[in-house]
């Protein structure tokens, strides 16, 4: 029997089968369409324009009726777009979008979070070092599990001798509980074109060749991941792993544009992506390049490309973008992520077609290099013909100092962003100078920097003198920063104050004020609904509502989601 166990540990895995034929919902002539991931909805209808598309949607099983974010007009392609947010897993939902001169129903269900299983494949027990390759695939309703015995732990070291461990060429595929380590390129490799492929509680470590400054002419090591997809893969669920300390290390930007080991990679997508809930950590002398990314920056593709989320991530030492979502970025979300010790937080040059959602991200230290902690940037922009236009939504992010990111936004070429309700608790700059078209919005954010840029916001938040960082926010342990209910602050200027019976004259008193950041955000129809108080409060934490949670462990009991290699 162990002999016969460590022959199978030495075999690839190589299973063919003609692969399940593939709905793809960008190829319909289905007017108006919907694309649904499991807690997020894009919308898409083509019709003369006619001024604001309101958005009403509910439960099928409901009477009653929410307001989402007006749909953003697309002259280009007649196309009106957008999304509606935080909707429940696998639930129907019936939408109404209306014009003045017109109007629409539609019905659409979520996609499921329960992955039905046809064939099993139980890698063995122990430790093996051949490549695994994953040939067959499943169905819609019945996936081909590849997974560890239960109760046991499957390891596959490489020792430094395969290029990848697993190799998915197989559509409705999962692979769960896996631990990696050593490979010479990539962790797991997902081959071009193949969709509905899962990665889930595995653990990928020590990958990859050693990286380097592509200014000084090394281009080895570039993009080694822990997971990688080739070009035209969709509807990829990668979800609660832990991606760790690649054996190799992006330089940093005092000696070039960063190279080297990448967490998760997604190239030219056809898209419907969700990356969630994973950490994707390492140290200082290993950090990657980009923790998630992929594709080309200016293009109308680019990774995610359209219809996709990245939530809930936990993302630790990286020397260029934490996440970086370049290209169509045609309904994306990118929201619920905490991103600490980075260049820049989130990278969108370009964004082609839009709309791009980021919300209720929460960003720590970021800096330059290893000897200069100058900050970087939270929003990367950017764009030049033809791949510019398309809207960027900036709602309810928490970026607070010290050591944090010098700029809210770069100051690339830019156009057409809506920014309400951040705190932007910054030393430099808010907005750009170079808007390409001057129609971006900002408003109703907290910003204590010294250059607005273009933004010329009538209800910005302030205080006499501006507070920062963990004067502005309740520490804690866990990773959350609610607003304080009050604040010192100086009232410059001379006033008078009575004490007792004698009235002085006090120069610059210190008041204490009650904390602007707490109900001075404006009502968004979908994100943020369910405000406490007489108003939204600033920032991603909204007092009186639990905390978001992030990484592979959250929104779990102790006792639950466990895995094998733990």
């Amino acid at each position: 029997m162990q002999r016969r166990m460590r022959q199978l540990t030495r075999l690839c895995i190589l299973l063919f089968m003609t692969n399940a034929v593939a709905q793809n919902p960008w190829q319909t002539d289905i007017n108006p369409n919907t694309v649904a991931t499991y807690e997020n909805v894009g919308l898409y209808w083509t019709t003369k324009q006619a001024g604001t598309c309101s958005v009403q949607y509910k439960k099928a099983t409901s009477k009653t009726w929410q307001k989402g974010l007006d749909l953003v007009f697309d002259a280009r392609s007649n196309q009106y777009r957008g999304s509606i947010i935080n909707l429940l897993p696998a639930t129907a939902y019936d939408v109404k979008l209306s014009t003045s001169a017109n109007n629409t129903k539609l019905k659409v269900t979520t996609r499921s979070e329960v992955f039905p299983i046809g064939k099993t494949t139980t890698i063995p027990a122990g430790e093996s070092s051949k490549t695994i390759v994953i040939s067959e695939s499943g169905s819609p309703d019945a996936y081909h599990l590849v997974t560890v015995p239960q109760g046991q732990q499957s390891t596959f070291d490489a020792r430094n001798t395969f290029d990848h461990a697993i190799e998915i060429d197989a559509n409705y595929v999962i692979v769960r509980g896996v631990e990696i380590k050593n490979t010479t390129i990539h962790g797991i490799r997902i081959k071009e074109n193949h969709h509905d492929i899962v990665v889930e509680n595995c653990h990928i470590t020590f990958w990859g060749r050693m990286g380097g400054a592509i200014s000084h002419g090394n281009t080895i090591g570039n993009y080694d991941s822990g997971i990688y997809a080739e070009d035209g893969t969709w509807n990829l669920t990668i979800q609660r792993n832990l991606i760790d300390h690649p054996r190799g290390a992006s330089n940093d930007w005092e000696t070039g544009h960063p190279a080297g080991p990448q967490g998760i990679t997604v190239t030219q997508s056809q898209g419907g992506n969700v990356i969630r809930y994973n950490d994707i950590v390492s140290t200082e002398d290993h950090g990657f390049n980009d923790a998630i990314g992929g594709g080309s920056n200016y293009s109308n593709i680019g990774n995610m490309h359209r219809d996709s989320d990245i939530y809930g991530n936990l993302i630790r030492n990286v020397w260029d973008d934490a996440i970086e979502v370049e290209g169509s970025n045609m309904n994306i979300r990118i929201y619920n992520n905490y991103m600490h010790l980075f260049f820049a937080a989130i990278a969108t040059a370009s964004t082609t077609h839009g709309p791009i959602y980021m919300y209720r991200n929460v960003v720590g230290e970021s800096r330059i290099g290893h000897q200069n902690s100058d900050g970087g940037v939270f929003i990367k922009t950017g764009e030049r013909d033809p791949y510019a236009g398309g809207r960027r939504y900036v709602f309810h992010n928490t970026i607070v100092q010290p050591q944090g990111v010098r700029d809210a936004f770069t100051g690339h070429s830019v156009s057409n962003i809506i920014s309400r309700n951040n705190i932007f608790d910054v030393p430099g700059r808010l907005a750009s100078n170079k808007e390409t078209v001057n129609d971006s919005d900002y408003d109703y954010d907290y910003f204590s920097g010294r250059n607005k840029g273009v933004a010329k916001e009538e209800n910005e938040i302030s205080f006499y003198t501006t507070p920062s960082g963990t004067d502005l926010l309740i520490p804690s342990y866990t990773l959350e920063f609610y607003p304080k209910t009050w604040v010192n602050s100086i009232k410059w200027g001379r006033f008078p104050h009575q004490f007792g019976d004698k009235e002085v004259a006090i120069t610059d008193p210190v008041v204490q004020l009650k904390s602007p950041l707490i109900d001075g955000g404006v009502a968004i129809n979908g994100f943020n609904d369910s405000y406490a108080g007489e108003g939204p409060d600033l920032g991603a934490f909204e007092r009186g509502h639990p905390p978001i949670e992030y990484g592979r462990r959250a929104y779990l009991k102790y006792n639950e989601g466990w895995c094998p290699w733990e």
